[in-house]
Formats: C-alpha cells, sequence, structure tokens
C-alpha cells in the first residue's frame, strides 16, 4: 500500500461542503493522526428545508442558561467545529484530535491556491439547503466579519 506523503497539513476547502458529510470525514481524519486546516467555512451547506435548519439551530442557540450553559456558537467557523468535535470520541484522543483542527472564515492569503475540494459538494444535491453563513446571521453573528 503506498501512502502519500504530506508536509504541513492539509488544506480542506468548504465551499459547497455538506457540513454533516464533511465534519465526519473530518473526524475520521483527525482520529488518525492529520492536521487539517479549513477554510471558507461560512460557505459549507445545510441541507434541508431553511427556515427548519434555523429554526433547530436557534433552539440550541437558546436552551439553557446564560450562566450555566450549554452554550451554542453562532459564527460560522465555530459551528462547524463544533460538529467536528461532536462526531469525535469523549476522551484523550478526541480532545487530541480537535486540537489539530483549524477553521478559518474565508481563505488566508498563505492558504490561497492550497485547498482541496471536500467529497460530496452541494451541486449534487436534489433538495434545499442554506449556507452556514446564513445560518450564523440568523443567529446573530456579524456579517461584516466575514464578508
Amino acid at each position: 500500500m503506498v501512502t502519500e506523503v504530506r508536509f504541513g497539513p492539509a488544506v480542506v476547502n468548504a465551499d459547497g461542503a455538506v457540513l454533516g458529510r464533511l465534519a465526519s470525514s473530518l473526524a475520521k481524519r483527525l482520529l488518525m493522526g492529520e492536521e487539517i486546516i479549513v477554510v471558507n467555512a461560512e460557505k459549507a451547506v445545510v441541507s434541508g428545508n431553511p427556515k427548519v435548519t434555523e429554526d433547530f439551530y436557534l433552539h440550541r442557540r437558546q436552551r439553557g442558561d446564560r450562566k450555566k450553559g450549554p452554550f451554542f456558537p453562532r459564527y460560522p467557523e465555530r459551528i462547524l467545529r463544533r460538529t467536528v468535535e461532536g462526531m469525535l470520541p469523549e476522551n484523550v484522543r478526541g480532545r487530541e484530535a480537535i486540537k489539530r483542527l483549524s477553521v478559518h472564515l474565508g481563505t488566508p492569503a498563505e492558504l490561497k491556491g492550497k485547498a482541496e475540494k471536500a467529497a460530496k459538494q452541494a451541486s449534487e444535491l436534489h433538495a434545499k439547503y442554506e449556507t452556514l453563513g446564513d445560518v450564523g446571521k440568523a443567529l446573530g453573528a456579524k456579517p461584516e466579519r466575514w464578508a
């Protein structure tokens, strides 16, 4: 078996990638010890009816208490990171794996042209979908931060 030799972390472009599928593949790669940088997190999509999706994430954000939580993020890169974290085991391996993940809004200048495409794209979906940027706006995130 031939393995690919990488120098530095893998860079994944989340533009048009389906959130759940992207998160599960990232979790698997992180558990194998890979270091991953995700760019364009605000362009990842959540499949389903946009109104139902917004209500689901808004409910997750509003439940709990201001002091005790549970606290749910409103910015797209943090939602993606939390989704990946939820797919990792709750032990030392999972904690070490999530430390190897870096998520960015947009593409930093030093990573332009280095990103690989994610597996399943939204253009292949035959359903309604909404981007994580739109979900973030519905939760109260300031779009000036990633625009």
